[in-house]
């Protein structure tokens, strides 16, 4: 048996990759990935490197082995995920994977970035697969990735009105997702579960223009915008049209509590509390 993990040189692959090395021996390890050399330092530790392609089924025939537990981390290519997750949702069913687990978007998100989290879903329940759904809420970074910027600007603009936003740091959904993996029984004791993913705090875009303002010494305000105007700031900042109107549209599911759910099941998978908004935000500006 394996811990799989595809996707494993983003972000988060990275960090569930790190998550498990504390577990378990490296020899148990494999990273389904796109570009071997990018995992090259993996391979280097001792963890088994597969190149898979989404868009190759082929590709993914030798990803898994029966009794594998595989982690499925959602492509990037928004428009592009169903036929890509199908793919890995066929390929593990055929291996004879022990679990599959995908990280999904949060229940109650009806804005448009969910569907293909939603489609992936049915599809990975119709296989017969033992499965957890990890429904990943906001992550923090997604606010912070240029927080020395945000505050030379001195504001924080956005469409979301007094919405509030549950979200935590990557490596707290990482550490979720190794404990599901690694959980004890044969299917780790996750076997069909759903997982509501969240910070324990809900925290709104004002608050969060405070909390650099606290953290930096200097003025940081908060301007609410219309979701057009919302769009023409994004465009304006380089983001290509597509990607500009999915944000404004998540935008407006914060604005209707879409993402401002604290259930608990992040902090009580991870056996601690989650990283609180003030605690990212100096991280992020001593970066």
């Amino acid at each position: 048996m394996m811990y799989v993990v595809t996707g494993a040189t983003g972000q988060l692959g990275r960090l569930v990759v790190e998550g498990l090395l504390a577990r378990v021996p490296a020899s148990e390890v494999a990273v389904a990935v796109r570009s071997a050399g990018k995992a090259a330092d993996l391979a280097a530790r001792g963890v088994t490197v597969r190149e898979v392609d989404y868009d190759r089924p082929e590709s993914l025939a030798g990803a898994f082995g029966a009794g594998d537990r595989v982690l499925l981390i959602s492509g990037s290519e928004v428009g592009r995920r169903i036929p890509q997750h199908t793919a890995v949702v066929e390929a593990a069913r055929a291996a004879g994977v022990a679990l599959l687990a995908y990280t999904s978007a949060p229940g109650a998100a009806t804005f448009r970035l969910a569907d293909e989290h939603k489609a992936t879903e049915a599809a990975i329940r119709e296989s017969g697969l033992r499965y957890s759904f990890l429904r990943n809420g906001w992550y923090t970074e997604n606010y912070l990735g240029d927080a020395a910027g945000t505050v030379d600007r001195g504001i924080v603009i956005g469409s979301a009105g007094e919405g509030r936003i549950a979200s935590a740091p990557r490596k707290d959904y990482a550490d979720a997702a190794v404990a599901v993996l690694v959980g004890e029984g044969d299917e780790g004791g996750h076997a069909d579960t759903v997982y509501e993913l969240s910070g324990d705090v809900a925290w709104s875009l004002p608050e969060l223009a405070a909390e650099l303002a606290k953290a930096s010494g200097r003025p940081v305000g908060h301007r609410d915008v219309t979701p057009a105007e919302h769009r023409e700031v994004l465009v304006g900042a380089g983001l290509p049209e597509g990607f500009a109107e999915v944000l404004v549209d998540v935008d407006a599911g914060i604005a209707r509590g879409e993402l401002a759910g604290t259930p608990g099941d992040l902090a009580r998978l991870i056996g601690r509390p989650t990283v609180p908004l003030a605690e990212s935000v100096r991280t992020a500006l001593k970066g």
